[in-house]
């Protein structure tokens, strides 16, 4: 995810070849930063103060003079390209970027550089930054103090912070399968394009917002590119508790990683701009989908309801052929995986008749009976289509699962954009009403499998990750078998109508 710039980049910001230049800011936050700023602004190098349309301040209602001192030096250098501003009410440090944020993109900036007015970032690496948007045009590019090696420590970071870095910043890694060398820098800059893609007025207004955008970056498979920079640790006063902020910073990369797991709702990360993919894939073999494919027989005609594609490669591999059927349509790679695909409302619809697609050996119902308010009526209909001793298999989610239940007990019950408590979900099931929804269309039940929760979705691409969550679902999983109705994640029934007249 991210790309890191190992040498230092220098000399004249030019634009690519073939675009026009663009238009930068710099924003200093400041607070309570009367003995530091004007040191900060004098640390501007003249390219920088050349190359940008203009500096801007937020004072985010400082005690002291700060702002005063900004209006000042306004006057003494005589620069129109500072701009001085004070917030009436004290926002916090996420609070103050979002106003900064907001100014940027109406000010029609491409490009905004985060500066803390305190002068713990260098100034005079800013044409660093504006060499590699200019060359590179990537969402971000973050300062790292950890990409020389000992360089940290060297630059007078407490040993109790440097380990802290390293300790959290591994740890976000392993959790987002990201390869950044640096979470906590607070020196960045930001496309405002990439800005306007993101939900930041969601984010908390705490110190932990730099650590939201990472995510949301990422989330959104934007472009970070890091470059080194120095350390330096002066007299400033710190205003960050440093165990609230470790314990905020690994709250919302947890919290983030179980709502991509679909496990909880995320309100932060929100639908503005690209999702991700609504339902993806899961391979483990104790997932849903591994286990509908694996009770699909070879050579088998199937019909997919609700197709997704999650398992329809693995369908064609035992020589299926596969009918897909669906309200939109699939994108290119998903439908070359079917032999034929439906666009229909099946709620408004039905299921289409034999005499349009033919019959089958078994058709699947995965994650699909709890979107349909004609449930019943549906899986009346699917008999029609099914073959002489043809099979259909059903899943769905446990809504007696132990996290539904806490929720309840706390006075929580919150619908998700996917998970047991989708959103689009009409009609909820536990085993047993599941069970009933079957039989009571004429189907006699085969086989009712387990699956537990979908663990590898917090695994990322580390080889130790996915070992580590793979032991966690196996070690759940034989919890899911002593107590299904509590620890099911979802449930996997293979059914077939019942012969008329059959004692």
């Amino acid at each position: 995810m991210a790309e890191k710039v190992r040498d230092p980049v220098e000399g004249p910001v030019e634009p690519r070849k073939g675009e026009g230049p663009l238009r930068f800011g710099i924003f200093v936050v400041a607070y309570n930063a009367v003995t530091t700023l004007r040191k900060v602004l004098d640390r501007i190098p003249k390219e920088a103060w050349d190359a940008v349309a203009e500096v801007f301040v937020f004072d985010d209602a400082s005690q002291d003079d700060t702002e005063l001192l900004g209006q000042g030096y306004k006057a003494l250098r005589g620069t129109d390209k500072l701009k001085i501003y004070r917030n009436e009410f004290n926002l916090g440090y996420g609070g103050n970027q979002k106003k900064g944020y907001d100014y940027a993109a109406e000010q029609g900036f491409d490009y905004v550089i985060l500066l803390h007015g305190d002068g713990q970032y260098a100034p005079e690496l800013i044409p660093q930054f504006l060499k590699v948007a200019t060359e590179r045009r990537p969402a971000a590019v973050f300062g790292s103090r950890m990409m020389s090696p000992g360089a940290a420590r060297k630059g007078g970071m407490p040993l109790y912070k440097f380990v802290g870095n390293r300790i959290l910043t591994t740890a976000e890694n392993l959790l987002l399968g990201s390869r950044l060398s640096e979470f906590h820098s607070g020196y960045r800059m930001y496309s405002v394009e990439a800005l306007r893609k993101l939900h930041y007025s969601a984010y908390t207004d705490g110190f932990h917002f730099d650590t939201q955008v990472i995510v949301e970056l990422i989330h959104r498979g934007l472009e970070i590119v890091e470059i080194p920079i120095p350390t330096y640790y002066g007299k400033e006063i710190c205003y960050v508790n440093g165990m609230r902020y470790a314990r905020d910073v690994m709250l919302s990369v947890l919290g983030y990683r179980l709502y991509s797991a679909g496990l909880v709702r995320c309100d932060w990360i929100g639908e503005k701009g690209t999702p991700a993919r609504r339902y993806p894939p899961k391979l483990s073999p104790l997932s849903s989908h591994m286990r509908v494919a694996r009770m699909v027989p070879a050579g088998a005609r199937v019909l997919d309801v609700g197709a997704e594609g999650n398992y329809a490669k693995s369908l064609k591999e035992k020589g299926c052929e596969v009918v897909g059927i669906n309200d939109r349509a699939p994108d290119t790679e998903t439908a070359s995986q079917y032999e034929r695909f439906l666009i229909r409302e099946i709620d408004q619809e039905g299921l289409p008749n034999p005499s349009e697609v033919g019959r089958f050996d078994c058709v699947v119902l995965a994650d699909v009976l709890e979107h349909l308010r004609s449930a019943p009526v549906v899986l009346s209909a699917v008999k029609d289509l099914l073959a002489e001793h043809g099979t259909i298999i059903a899943s769905t989610g446990n809504v007696a699962h132990w996290y539904v239940r806490l929720g309840l007990l706390m006075g929580r019950f919150n619908y998700r954009d996917r998970g047991i408590l989708d959103q689009t979900h009409v009609r909820l099931y536990t085993r047993k009403t599941f069970r009933r929804l079957i039989e009571g269309q004429g189907y006699g039940i085969l086989q009712c499998k387990i699956s537990p929760i979908p663990f590898e979705l917090l695994a990322g691409r580390g080889r130790l990750t996915r070992a580590f969550w793979k032991a966690v679902e196996y070690a759940y999983y034989a919890l899911a078998r002593l107590w299904p109705t509590l620890f099911a994640y979802q449930f996997v029934l293979l059914a077939r109508p019942e012969r008329r007249g059959a004692a």
